[in-house]
């Protein structure tokens, strides 16, 4: 009866009007910044790096901010959930997973915007930020004790969300697949992952940050590598791959072949949702992770930050899809992490492989920069001494996850993500003339600089 509830519940919290909320709050960010997001990308990849140390105040540097943020994005999502978006809603759904990324990325500029303008330090000296604070310090002048409230139901479902999907799913994935593909009993797992994330996040931010900026290039760069190598095996296929995704995303996926039941609808809703599950633009996560930048200029943040967006699924998810139509699986009935593998399998010599990595490392890094998300609510919520108890409390879920039947609390995760999402786009759409007149004073004064550059 409780789950059933609870399946309720989360039907309505990523139903229609949450998709409605999601991608609207882009496209109406994005036609506000006069399309800026989709015109500055270059401006954006100069920024980052140049940016590798940092400049300003601040505990990382922007670059190793946006790899805590990716991090905790590129994870299962980009590998099961591009699966899982294909098999319900066909091919075209990676279409709208392109759509909701490209508005996605005004989404995530501005929640990076956001974060520095209203970050704070705590008491040890540590910045925090994220969407409790630019809703308490942008809003609350305003708006009082609804901002307050928005703010503190942020903390909240932040705070106990991860646990869920950042954590015990995470290292149940990785316990799964290790032992499906290896042999290794999910206890072993269990215990390995906890010492591993352990010895990370106790060492706070810096510790996740570098380990994040290690990690994660080596890691994306590797997928995508793999995945380039699938591509160019089959790439007189690849006209016609395209003109299915395109053909499927507008005219349902009868001429996919094996989705005859897959509309139109379903391709718009399925690569909406995984999109966003993905990248999690909107969702107020990423945010936490580039308040700590090194920085005194928000809007630059918030062009290294929708630089995310870009990374997670226009280039890492598409890798994914593209395998998955390339290589002729698409009939096997099979769906997830397992069709992704098949994919890479079918062309490759021990290619599911790229999958078992993929997912051990995806999954590990997403645990490592979820946990410095909880980690800044619960300081938001109970100062600074809640910091040690919620790491100590974060690593002993990881080997009860691993051995766990977690559908439930996957669902109740999933709700409690749908539950954050809404704050922050409160949050967002109310201060977006905040981020509006802080964006054109930047450009403003970047003209200013060229023309007295270019005038001596």
């Amino acid at each position: 009866m409780v789950e059933t509830i609870i399946r309720d519940i989360n039907a309505v919290a990523w139903g229609l009007p949450m998709l409605i909320l999601l991608l609207g709050t882009g496209i109406y960010l994005t036609a506000g910044l006069g399309f800026m997001t989709m015109r500055k990308v270059p401006r954006a990849v100069s920024l980052l790096f140049s940016g590798v140390s940092g400049r300003g105040e601040g505990d990382i540097a922007p670059f190793k901010a946006l790899m805590t943020s990716l991090s905790a994005t590129i994870g299962t999502g980009n590998i099961a959930g591009v699966a899982t978006a294909i098999t319900l809603g066909g091919p075209g759904a990676l279409f709208w997973m392109w759509i909701t990324a490209l508005f996605g990325m005004a989404t995530k500029y501005a929640e990076g915007v956001l974060a520095v303008r209203y970050r704070e330090q705590d008491d040890q000296g540590g910045f925090s930020g994220g969407p409790m604070y630019y809703i308490r310090n942008g809003l609350g002048p305003r708006y009082g004790a609804f901002a307050t409230g928005l703010a503190f139901a942020f903390a909240l479902f932040g705070a106990t969300a991860g646990f869920g999907l950042a954590n015990t799913v995470q290292s149940n994935s990785v316990a799964q697949v290790l032992t499906d593909n290896a042999g290794i009993p999910w206890w072993v797992t269990g215990i390995v992952l906890m010492l591993v994330v352990g010895a990370v996040i106790l060492g706070g931010i810096k510790r996740i940050a570098d380990t994040a900026g290690a990690v994660v290039p080596v890691m994306a760069i590797s997928y995508i590598v793999m995945s380039l190598i699938v591509i160019s095996l089959n790439l007189s296929a690849v006209p016609d791959a395209f003109g299915v995704i395109f053909d499927s995303a507008f005219n349902g996926a009868s001429a996919a072949g094996g989705f005859a039941g897959a509309t139109v609808w379903a391709a718009i809703r399925f690569g909406v949702a995984r999109g966003i599950f993905s990248n999690e633009a909107g969702l107020g996560s990423a945010p936490i992770a580039h308040a700590a930048a090194k920085t005194n200029e928000p809007v630059e943040q918030g062009l290294v930050a929708m630089l995310g967006t870009m990374i997670d699924t226009l280039i890492v998810c598409t890798m994914t899809g593209l395998v998955i139509v390339l290589t002729g699986v698409l009939d096997s009935g099979v769906s997830g992490a397992s069709l992704t593998s098949m994919a890479f399998g079918a062309v490759l010599p021990g290619g599911e492989w790229v999958v078992t990595i993929g997912v051990v490392v995806f999954a590990t890094t997403t645990m490592m920069g979820w946990a410095f998300y909880g980690e800044r609510c619960v300081v938001y919520l109970f100062g600074t001494r809640g910091i040690m108890p919620f790491r100590i409390l974060w690593v002993l879920a990881i080997p009860v996850g691993a051995g766990a039947d977690l559908g439930l609390i996957w669902l109740i995760a999933d709700t409690l993500n749908a539950f954050m999402a809404i704050p922050n786009l409160i949050g967002l759409l109310l201060l977006s003339p905040v981020v509006f007149a802080l964006t054109k004073d930047y450009f403003a004064r970047d003209r200013q600089r060229t023309d007295a550059t270019e005038a001596s």
